[in-house]
């Protein structure tokens, strides 16, 4: 009871790869010497590797929101049509990004823990055929849902417009087959599925939208992909890099390689299974039943039960840090995420928790029984020949 390590369960930052974290002790090397150079490329090498493509990816010294920003100013011109999907906090960045560029954004909006349905995106195009662009996130960390991407992109692949992911949360945690699906941009950060800290966004580029670098009349500087593409084909950055994290990020990118992304995926599919399943269990309502994304479950608070009290009860009784819902949602959900560096040993307790912090502001539920309910996935899943229970 005295004793409270913290525990970082929100959809970002995420728990740290304890090999990663001690590699970045190894970070007195000078970013224009040959020793970071190798470091840099076999960096380069593994992120097309586990981004699963063939398209060059560029990692950039930001949080996600700079790859999402560069993925506007370096490919578009300032009145240029293009469609915005949100159903969340992230979806209406992307709306002010795009507007704060002078894009003409045609938005199709859905109410906080839905998602967009891929034939809005079609029937949109379809009304908009002068549309250049699609921005849409693979996982809406803000309401826990997930979009249709391959739905989408099956629409999009049909015009000339190009296809923006924010997978920032969506890498690792769902499919995203973005050579056979036709993702022209897909966007990721440090401190999500990578387990690795905030400081760093990714991007990969498809031909076709290094094509529209051509005709890109908007304002860039700093987040000027052309130019880091030819820095990378040099094995460099074009800026002063996070040494420090691409040293993590390599460790990171190694042990994504031998654990498999597949499986990194399927880890964060379980895991979401499990505490949907717990939730539901202890009688709690999910937030976003129809399309529930893997990085992070959404729930409702108790009737009467404003969500902060249960983020401050996590953190106060046992050191664990869980998210609050945002924007309108504030008070009404609670968010705990289950990607990277996150296995069952750690669902176990988060659950356990849970149903503690529950019964100590007036909502009752047996103890064990959300538990159990994870025990009973994870038996599922590990032990399939063995009778659950026996």
């Amino acid at each position: 009871m005295h004793i409270k390590k913290q525990r970082l369960l929100t959809p970002g930052p995420t728990p740290l790869l304890p090999k990663a974290l001690h590699a970045m002790m190894a970070s007195d090397v000078h970013h224009r010497t040959q020793d970071f150079q190798k470091i840099y490329r076999q960096v380069l090498g593994d992120l097309k590797e586990v981004f699963g493509t063939k398209n060059d990816v560029l990692p950039l010294v930001s949080s996600g929101s700079g790859a999402m920003e560069a993925s506007i100013s370096n490919l578009f011109r300032r009145g240029d049509k293009v469609i915005v999907c949100t159903a969340g906090k992230f979806g209406e960045r992307w709306v002010a990004m795009t507007k704060a560029f002078g894009l003409n954004a045609v938005v199709l909006e859905e109410p906080y823990g839905s998602a967009v349905p891929a034939q809005r995106v079609a029937d949109a195009l379809a009304a908009n055929p002068d549309a250049r662009g699609v921005f849409v996130q693979a996982s809406e960390t803000s309401t826990g849902s997930s979009h249709d991407v391959k739905g989408m992109a099956e629409a999009v692949g049909k015009t000339d417009a190009i296809f923006i992911i924010d997978a920032i949360t969506g890498l690792g945690t769902m499919p995203l087959d973005i050579d056979g699906w036709g993702l022209d941009v897909v966007i990721g950060g440090s401190q999500k599925a990578f387990m690795i800290p905030p400081g760093l966004g990714f991007l990969s580029i498809s031909a076709k939208a290094m094509e529209f670098t051509k005709t890109c009349d908007l304002p860039h500087f700093y987040f000027d992909l052309k130019k880091e593409l030819k820095s990378a084909q040099n094995g460099e950055s074009s800026w002063t890099p996070a040494v420090s994290l691409i040293i993590s990020l390599g460790e990171a990118l190694k042990y994504i390689k031998e654990l498999g992304m597949n499986k990194l995926i399927d880890n964060a599919q379980l895991l979401a299974k499990a505490t949907r399943a717990a939730a539901t269990e202890m009688g709690l309502e999910l937030f976003s039943p129809g399309s529930p994304a893997a990085s992070v479950t959404a729930v409702k608070s108790p009737q009467g039960m404003d969500s902060g009290v249960i983020v401050k009860g996590f953190r106060n009784e046992f050191g664990m840090i869980i998210a609050n819902g945002q924007g309108s949602m504030k008070g009404q959900i609670f968010r705990i995420a289950h990607l990277g560096y996150f296995d069952f040993a750690d669902l176990f307790s988060v659950v356990g928790a849970l149903e503690l912090v529950l019964n100590a502001n007036g909502y009752a539920v047996p103890y064990g029984k959300g538990v159990a309910a994870v025990q009973n996935v994870y038996a599922e899943a590990a032990f399939p020949k063995v009778t659950v229970g026996a």
